[in-house]
């Protein structure tokens, strides 16, 4: 039962929690220098950070599998899941749910609190609203539920959620640290994640074909030309988003060493659009980084690339 469990948590999806990490890496050196006791406090509290997402994360996919449990059984994959199996019955998930949801607003709570005995790295804390960390998951899960019962049903606006959801996580890894973040993180989080988020829904039509409908209404609402479109130009967006943060962001260096991940980064975006197109594994891009080695190893380069920038280079 527990193996059922933590399948349904889906340990694949995580690397998605990862995005917490994007303000330590692209501010902590506008306050501390790295290898200091600082720097290793803020890592351990934004790996706390990440471990409170991945509950969170694991509440919002027990509430859609019980949601969408019979829609699901129409899926050529997702019928295999626990729930949808009846592998893991419903009455178990429910309760694995609440106590899912109890442990993360239970340890969210938590790691504010500790993160009070800290110094604020900018000297004030950037963001002022008690606990802070604890406001924005909350404001995840919300949006999360949000978007299980109602707003996956909207047009634009369910993808447009599953953007919001990214941000989020962006913003609860500031907020653990009390460091600002570059309006650029925010456009590069967005497109990015509205880039995935159509690449996602033309998958699921291409797979399901006449079916998409049945597993998921919405999927009505769209056509593959039309994803195509949005792909192409959230993807065009995302790259130019790039190029012109690498050399106007504030926060890097002066010399515009960050330009020299511009090739990473371009290769990452076109190794997932082969992926799309030629091997038909959009559906589950933290999976796809997860078995295609080239881009795994693409992003691997990218982060020691920027690491070394910012910390050795800049």
């Amino acid at each position: 039962m527990l193996k059922l469990i933590i399948r349904e948590m889906r340990p694949r999806q995580w690397p998605k929690n990862f995005f917490v990490f994007l303000p330590l890496l692209f501010t902590v050196r506008q306050y501390w220098r790295p290898f200091t006791e600082t720097m290793w406090v803020f890592l351990g509290l934004t790996l706390g950070a990440f471990i409170v997402f991945c509950f969170a994360s694991g509440f919002v996919y027990f509430l859609n599998d019980l949601v969408d449990v019979d829609k699901d059984r129409a899926h050529p994959r997702k019928r295999m899941r626990p729930i949808a199996s009846g592998a893991l019955p419903e009455s178990v998930a429910r309760v694995t749910a609440a106590g899912l949801l109890l442990i993360t607003l239970v340890s969210a709570t938590a790691l504010d609190l500790f993160s009070q005995n800290f110094p604020y790295p900018a000297g004030a804390p950037i963001f002022p609203l008690p606990f802070a960390f604890t406001v924005v998951t909350v404001a995840y899960l919300a949006l999360q539920i949000a978007y299980s019962f109602y707003l996956k049903h909207i047009v634009i606006i369910d993808v447009f959620c599953i953007a919001g959801g990214f941000v989020l996580r962006a913003v609860a890894g500031a907020a653990i640290i009390q460091v600002p973040i570059s309006p650029w993180l925010y456009v590069l989080t967005t497109l990015l994640s509205l880039f995935i988020g159509f690449a996602k829904r033309r998958n699921e039509i291409v797979i399901l074909e006449s079916n998409a409908k049945n597993h998921r209404a919405i999927l009505e609402e769209y056509s593959p030309q039309l994803l195509d479109q949005m792909i192409a130009i959230t993807m065009a967006c995302t790259a130019i988003a790039y190029f012109l943060y690498t050399f106007t962001a504030e926060n890097l260096p002066k010399n515009h060493a960050m330009m020299l991940t511009i090739p990473f980064a371009l290769y990452g975006i076109f190794r997932y659009m082969y992926l799309i197109y030629i091997k038909n594994e959009g559906g589950s891009p933290e999976e796809a980084l997860l078995r295609d080695r080239p881009l795994l190893f693409d992003a691997i380069l990218w982060g020691v690339a920027v690491a070394l920038i910012l910390y050795f280079f800049g």
